[in-house]
This record gives structure tokens, sequence and C-alpha cells, in this order.
């Protein structure tokens, strides 16, 4: 400002020559926005220069003028010299004018007239010079200043496209603040017809959204206003629009034509009453307008427009339902209603993200967006239909009755929370829509049964948590027992496929063998102390007794168990430990380590699970090879390898045997579950439910375990 002749400046300003005029404007543009330089600046009458510049200049002169303008009234200074004449003049150049740098400066001005009312302190009623009421003298005069308000959103220049976004901002907030009851909605409809919605969809899907956070946050915001004001209409039949929209309802649903009046003409016959006209349509009665005290006008227009835009499909889903008992019919109308809550909880609408101070922190990174911005809001109306679709396949997949509504909306509440819930930012509408319809129900299904499980978790969490390692200890156990059983009982192992001794080179002739050379039964003793074996020529028909096993291994011997049986076995695993693979495999291996006297001490290097409990004593001896073991299969590996591990008082470490405690554990916790009674918790604290009786039923019936056919 020191560096600066205010005074010389304002005379520049009102000089003959254009190019005079342009350099003290191009100056002032950048200083304007100190508020001591604009009090200054006003005080040497340079806003009476300015304003004659701005109804008057051309090209660049026009383009800093309107922007030094701008921010004139951005801090709230030269309010005095706008009136009429000034906003046509803006509006005409935003309507006419195709230069970039002037329609910037243009549409600036115009935000900061049509905020005006909100950004200052006094709400003093004032002339129409400012908020939309500015505007609409010079709109009724060109009609298409919405249209290309519009158009500008699809704007290379990201500025100019923010400038646009904001202005609508303001205009919207305008006409939902002051308008009356009936007008705000039809500037609504308009800029919807005009297509904003897909204008504003786009560019929150675009990679320019860092340029344009702000605006298209506030669209979001005034965009669940805009639901939250639909809502909070109640629908009330004393109100034309109301009471067209339901009798739009009816008229749509191809309603059966009454019986021809008696001859004698009686007008009671005529103008009698379809006893199911509303419920025929899904209402819990013959007086609709109260169900819709829960979502308001918005469930009216929501279901009004499934109506519109599938006619067809409902009258067809009408005449089919009618064929049906009264009790297995679809209530269409109370579906679209549940449908309509749902997105309105799912978006939290009642939640407003300008006030979300989290929201604008997130803005300061690009890798908040995804968080922020919610593109499918905009895409209301094609969620709501795609959400009562699938509500209906649910209603006819299910066999569902007037009884189980309640459940068929909690399935599609999982539903949309699981599609729409996970879609990313970018992820197109269409997509969506597919991605509903195309959902499996025994995914549904298993994501209900997750879900039904974070909801114990969170009642009876501690509960849990401590019964479940009390069965996980008890599994455990009975796991071990039965891995050490498996020892017990013996096992043939082949005795390798007569391969060379380990460093020799191996011939063709010894890969083509796949009997093997001899056979090795293992068998662990009674008082599970020993291993005892012996080596076969064949497989007998009957297992050895242990007396015929001359050779043992004292356990106590035993250092470590090595093999390379994977802990996550990609086969097809099985929680049958007695199952077998008829084709033997030689890739399996199981080691079993020692130690035996030796002065000096060694040890060798291999995945191997140290006995932790071994003797101090072992320092002193060498640890060798005392058995190499050959399982056929996956399932035998398991229970060799976990079994001698567990002898060894160590965990478990292949899937088969974890998947097995992890079954018995869980079928242990339903089973602990079963003995819970009605009564016994607070959180269950309703009416207790009816327990069927069992007369005429006998001992005789089928029960699946494991849920399967």
């Amino acid at each position: 400002m020191d560096s600066i002749n205010i005074p010389e400046l304002v005379e520049r300003l009102g000089s003959d020559e254009d190019a005079v005029r342009k350099m003290a404007v191009f100056k002032l543009q950048s200083n304007i926005g100190d508020p001591s330089f604009a009090d200054v600046f006003i005080a040497d009458g340079g806003l009476t220069k300015l304003r004659y510049l701005t109804l008057h200049a051309t090209g660049n002169t026009l383009a800093y003028t309107l922007t030094s303008f701008s921010r004139l009234l951005e801090v709230d200074k030269g309010w005095d010299y706008v009136n009429q004449q000034l906003v046509e003049r803006v509006v005409e150049l935003v309507v006419t004018h195709p230069l970039v740098n002037i329609l910037r400066g243009a549409m600036a001005i115009l935000v900061s007239i049509v905020s005006h009312p909100h950004n200052t302190s006094s709400r003093s009623p004032e002339s129409d010079s400012f908020g939309f009421r500015a505007l609409r003298p010079a709109i009724s005069i060109y009609p298409q200043f919405l249209e290309m308000l519009v158009s500008r959103l699809s704007s290379a220049d990201h500025a100019l496209c923010a400038n646009a976004l904001q202005l609508i901002n303001s205009l919207m907030r305008e006409a939902i603040t002051t308008d009356s009851e009936t007008d705000w909605p039809k500037f609504i409809k308009k800029l919807q017809d005009l297509g904003v919605i897909k204008a504003v969809y786009t560019l929150m899907q675009s990679t320019a959204l860092q340029d344009l956070a702000h605006p298209l946050l506030e669209f979001q915001a005034l965009s669940k206003a805009l639901l939250r004001k639909w809502k909070e209409i109640p629908v009330d039949l004393g109100k034309p629009d109301h009471r067209r929209a339901l009798k739009a309802l009816h008229l749509a649903s191809n309603p059966p034509r009454p019986a021809d009046p008696v001859e004698n003409g009686d007008d009671d016959a005529k103008r009698r009453h379809n006893p199911e006209k509303w419920r025929r349509l899904g209402f819990e009665s013959e007086t609709p307008a109260w169900e819709f005290e829960e979502v308001g006008f918005l469930g009216m227009m929501d279901l009004t427009d499934y109506v519109k835009k599938h006619e067809d499909g409902f009258q067809k889903l009408l005449l089919e339902q009618s064929t049906k008992p009264t009790e297995q019919r679809c209530p269409i109308a109370r579906a679209s209603l549940a449908v309509t809550e749902i997105l309105y909880e799912h978006f939290e609408v009642d939640k407003s993200d300008l006030d979300d101070v989290k929201s604008y922190l997130a803005l300061e990174s690009r890798s908040g967006f995804e968080k922020v911005f919610k593109p499918l809001i905009l895409q209301w109306s094609r969620l709501h239909i795609s959400g009562l679709q699938v509500f209906f396949r649910l209603w006819t997949a299910a066999g569902a009755e007037l009884e189980d509504f309640v459940k068929v909306v909690e399935l599609v509440r999982i539903l949309l929370e699981a599609v729409v819930g996970g879609a990313t930012r970018t992820k197109d509408v269409n997509e969506v829509e597919e991605e509903i319809e195309e959902y499996e129900y025994q995914r549904l299904r298993r994501l209900q049964m997750e879900l039904l499980e974070l909801t114990y978790e969170d009642t009876w969490g501690h509960h849990l948590r401590q019964v479940r390692d009390e069965l996980s200890h008890e599994a455990l156990q009975f796991v071990k027992e039965q891995r050490i059983r498996c020892l017990l009982q013996g096992a043939w192992f082949p005795n390798g496929l007569g391969y060379k001794a380990e460093g020799a080179p191996v011939t063709k002739q010894d890969l083509k063998r796949s009997v093997p050379s001899s056979y090795r039964f293992v068998k662990l003793s009674h008082n599970r102390r020993y291993l005892h074996y012996a080596d076969f020529d064949s497989q007998g028909d009957n297992e050895p007794e242990l007396e015929a096993l001359g050779e043992k291994i004292d356990l106590l011997m035993v250092s470590s168990v090595a093999s390379n049986v994977s802990s996550n076995s990609d086969s097809d695993s099985s929680t049958s430990t007695l199952k077998t693979l008829p084709q033997p495999s030689s890739s399996t291996k199981i080691t079993i380590h020692g130690y035996v006297s030796s002065v000096s001490s060694s040890s060798e290097t291999s995945h191997r699970h140290t006995r932790s409990n071994s003797s101090k004593s072992t320092n002193a001896k060498k640890e060798v090879v005392l058995l190499i073991l050959y399982p056929q299969s996956h399932s035998l590996a398991s229970e060799w390898l976990d079994g001698l591990l567990m002898l060894l008082n160590q965990q478990p470490i292949t899937a088969e045997t974890n998947t097995l405690i992890s079954l018995v554990s869980n079928y242990g916790l339903k089973i602990r579950l079963l003995n819970v009674r009605f009564g016994d918790d607070s959180a269950l604290a309703c009416e207790e439910p009816e327990i069927p009786s069992r007369e005429g039923l006998d001992e005789d019936y089928y029960y699946d375990v494991f849920g399967g056919t």
C-alpha cells in the first residue's frame, strides 16, 4: 500500500486512454483485498469510477475490473454501489460473454451478492438488492441464465467451474432459506432438470477434485439439507400437491373398476369406496397419510418416483400379489418407505458435512476425499429404486409373510450398507446397481451372520471372550488327546521310494519308481513313553502287535521334530483325521531329532520345533536324526506331526489341527449359548417368546448337523 499512490491510481481509472485504465485496474485487483487500502480507495472516490468501468469497460480492462469489484465485496465494502443496473450487467456478462477471465469475476460478484444476507450479522429486511431476490429481475430478462450457469460446470477451467458451482450453491441456499414453501421446490426442480445433479456427480468422481473440494462439499451438504427439508414436511392431504401425488399413485396402480350401480341410480352406490383401495398398494390402513410420519414428503417423492419410472412393473407386481393370500402379499408402499429410511440413515443426512470439522481437515489431504465425498447421495432416486427392487426379490425368494417384514428390511439394510457403503468415490452408479441386483443370497446370509456375531460381541463381549478362552483350552486338550490316540493306534509309512543314499546321483529308473521298497509301521506305547517301529517288506492285512516292533525310541531323548509340512495347506483338508489318500507322497517328511551320548556337541540347521523342557545334560550330547517318516497324506502328516509336538508339550502347527480345534471350540460355544435362558440378561428385557408345543410329535426326527444337503 505504501508503494502505491492511491489518489494517482484513482485518477488513472478515469483516464480517456484504455491502456492507462487497464494498467491502473490491473494494479488495483492485487491490492483492493486489503481493508485499509479499500477504505482509502473509497474515500478518494475510486468506487464511483470502478463501478463505471464495470458497466462500460471491455476486454481485459473489464476482467480486471470485475475481479477488483468482487474482492472489494469480499471485504464487505462497496455495497452502496450495488444496484439493479449493476446486477443486470453482470448477469448479461455471464449469459453472453465467452471469455473465461471475465466470467470468473462476474460469477464471483454474483456469489457475493446472493450470499450477502448470510455473511452479515444484521439480518434486517432490506430492499431487493441482495440475495436471490436481487437476481430475479435480471434472470427474467435473461431466462437462459441458469442453463448457462449449469453448463459452466463442464468447463475445463477449474476456477470458472468452482465459481459457477459456488454461485449455484448460493442460489440454492438462498432459495431454501427465504423462499416460500411452494417456490423453492420449483427452483430446485428447474436446476435438476437442467442437469446440475449429473454435472456435479461427474465432478465428484473426476481427478479435478482438489481444486473444487470446498464448493463440492458445500453442494453435498446442501443436498443433505434438501433431503432433511423434504423429510420434515409432513404429508397433508389438505395440500393440493400432496393430494395429487397420492391420487397419481392410485391411478398408476390400474385400480379395478367398480361394479355398475343399480338401475335406480343410487348415489351411495356410485360413491361407494373400495375397502382395499390403499391396502392393495401396501399400506397398513385406508388412511395412508399417517404412514409417512417417519419419512415425510421425502418418502412420498421416492414412492411416486418409482411408480412413475416403473409403472408397468408396478402394475404387474400388484397383479401378482393379488393372487396370493393377504399375509403373503408384499407391502409395496411400506417397503418403499423402509428403503427411504435405510438410505436416510446410511448417508447420515441429519449430520451436516459443513458442521463437521473433520470433513474440512480431510480436505487437506487427497486421501481424505474418499471419506468425505459421497457422490452416490446425488443418485438417491436410483439407489432407492434398486433397494426397493431387491426388497421384492428377497421377499419372493424367502417366501416371506407380513410378519417377516422387519426381517426382510434388515436384510435390505445389510445389503445396501455392504454395496453402497463399500463403493469407492469413483465407482459408477451403474456398477452399484448391478452389484445390488446380482448380490448372492449365500453371501448376504454370511454377512448377516458376521454382523450378528459382532452384535453379540458388543453385548456380551467380555463374557464371550472369557468363555472362548476356556473353550479353546478345552478344545486344545481334546484334540491333543485325539492326535495322541492316532499315534497309539499306529500307522504305516513308506520307507522311502528306493532312492540312493543322500548325496548320491538319482537315475531315471529311480524316478520312475512309484512303489516303496519297504514299509515301516510306527506305534506309540501304551504308557506314551516310547515310539516303537519296525520295517516290513509289505503292508500286512493286520497291523503288527507292539511286541513285533523291534525298534523303539525313548521320547525323553527326543529334542525336536522337524518337517516340511505346510502350516497352511492348500490342499482340500478335512476335519476327519482318519482320512488317507490312496497315492503315496514322497515329498512330505517328518524328521525326529534326538540326543545320543557324545563328547562333542553340534546342532543341525533346519526348521524345527525345539523341545522347551529338554534336559540340561543334553549340552554334552550330540543331536542326530532318530527317525524319518514319510506320511502318505496331509491328514496323516497332520496327525503325526502335531501329535508328536503335543507329546513334547508344544503347540500344533498344521492347518488341519488348528481348524479342528476351532471347530470344537465354536461348537462348544454354541452349546453354551443354547443354555442361556430368555430372562438371564437385561439386554433381552422384552416379552418372552412363546415356546412351541410338542403335542403330536414323537422322537423320530432327522437333524442336519452341518447345515448342508
